[in-house]
């Protein structure tokens, strides 16, 4: 570093800490707006009366409106008797437990057999890909 250098450094250290001054201007030539030439041109409008919420009109809102949704298809036959076999089987083994009349027997072994080959028929009929391989889960 040259010397120069140096020294300006030293001050910025020595000064360190220490609040800006600004000279005050004389209090004689105070600021004096300037005059515009064409006012009219700056003209602020008034604004509209708020009105509340509740009492808003809806019928200009002028939003997105999205198509009606397609109705959701059924599964096909032996898809929904697994989902039955998966949900429904324990669902009414569960009610008749409560309700103190459980199933013994041939009706218990059925029902067992029921859940058990709905889980097995929808792991097995499951695909092993996904259905678009490009597809990253961000589309709607």
């Amino acid at each position: 570093m040259t010397r120069d250098e140096d020294a300006l450094w030293q001050e910025i250290v020595d000064n360190y800490g220490e609040t800006a001054s600004v000279e005050e201007a004389a209090a004689d030539t105070e600021d004096e707006p300037a005059l515009d030439p064409q006012p009219e041109l700056y003209v602020i409008p008034e604004p509209e009366p708020v009105v509340p919420q509740e009492l808003q009109s809806w019928e200009d809102e002028g939003r997105f409106v999205p198509a009606d949704p397609e109705p959701i298809p059924l599964a096909e036959p032996p898809r929904m008797l697994g989902w039955l076999g998966v949900f429904g089987a324990p669902l009414i083994a569960l009610v008749a437990l409560v309700l103190g009349h459980p199933f013994r027997g041939i009706l218990a072994v059925l029902l067992v057999a029921w859940f058990a080959g709905g889980f097995i028929y929808l792991i097995r009929s499951m695909n092993a890909e996904p259905r678009d391989p490009w597809d990253d889960g961000s589309r709607i």
